[in-house]
């Protein structure tokens, strides 16, 4: 069961038709939300994933409000959305079936403090500014990392913190081919030109880094464009 879990997850989270970094990768759709959320949400997932241990390590208050990008079939949001029962999750995801799916699992769930809305592949199209915007295995689907990065700092609160997390590219006992990843150090330099700086690392996951960043400061208080 986990072995097909991550050969599933592997071939997930391989990148789509997007210019990333001068490659052009084949589109892969993720249209069937209930067929995904078998592959997202099992539970088998959790052991490498440790969603509990990353939302502790974000420390956020009950009023948090936070954005879940590329959330998909909600494997961070709900979790999210029970750790801020005070506060707000918007889940953003360019698949019309997964913003519908996502909302109607909040529906299911009572979690009346999550929204699942649609993003675009140039920013997040968020409803308000947030306190956090956590983005797990998506950054390397984005066309153009530090252009989405600068309008995912325009949509954070002025304390706002930003949390990347992805596969090292390395070799690691599961997630998609080495070809397929963006190395730590790639996305912090597109992080760095969109105006942010890392606050802190944690390292407990194996097989991903988990970066925390905030908007660095500015000699004239305007962001990087």
């Amino acid at each position: 069961m986990i072995h097909a879990l991550l050969a599933a997850l592997a071939l997930a989270l391989s990148p789509p038709l997007l210019a990333q970094h001068g490659e052009q990768h084949m589109h892969k759709r993720f249209d069937n939300a209930e067929k995904w959320s078998k592959i997202f949400d099992d539970p088998a997932r959790d052991a490498w994933q440790k969603p509990a241990e990353v939302i502790s390590a974000l420390k956020l208050p009950p009023d948090a409000v936070v954005a879940d990008i590329g959330s998909g079939t909600g494997y961070f949001a709900v979790r999210l959305a029970r750790a801020v029962p005070k506060g707000k999750v918007y889940g953003a995801d360019v698949e019309p079936d997964m913003v519908k799916f996502l909302n109607g699992r909040a529906a299911r769930e009572n979690l009346a403090n999550l929204s699942s809305h649609a993003a675009g592949d140039n920013g997040p199209n968020l409803p308000a500014q947030v306190d956090l915007a956590l983005v797990v295995d998506t950054y390397h689907h984005f066309r153009d990392g530090a252009a989405y990065l600068r309008r995912l700092r325009a949509a954070l609160r002025p304390a706002g913190r930003l949390v990347n997390i992805d596969f090292h590219k390395r070799s690691t006992p599961l997630g998609p081919p080495l070809a397929h990843r963006l190395a730590r150090e790639d996305f912090l330099r597109d992080a760095e030109a969109a105006g942010f700086e890392l606050i802190e690392e944690p390292t407990f996951l194996e097989n991903q880094y988990f970066l925390v960043l905030a908007p660095a400061p500015t000699r004239n208080g305007s962001p990087p464009r």
